[in-house]
């Protein structure tokens, strides 16, 4: 199961999934793991790859809106 960093709020990052809000202590996340990551709830690990399709599905779909 994957999330994102919704944010962190003192030693938890809240990870949004597809099912809600989890609380995850930060202690259990890499150092690189920040706001807008996308992280593997089994391993912990960032996913730099499912990251990096989620912004560029994101900065297409502002581009449409938009108009760029």
């Amino acid at each position: 199961m994957k999330g994102v960093i919704d944010r962190f709020e003192g030693e938890f990052a809240v990870v949004e999934t597809d099912g809600g809000f989890v609380n995850v202590p930060k202690a259990k996340l890499p150092a690189e793991a920040k706001e807008c990551a996308v992280i593997n709830l089994d391993s912990f690990l960032v996913d730099n790859g499912a990251e990096a399709e989620r912004t560029k599905k994101i900065r297409g779909m502002m581009d449409e809106l938009f108009g760029n």
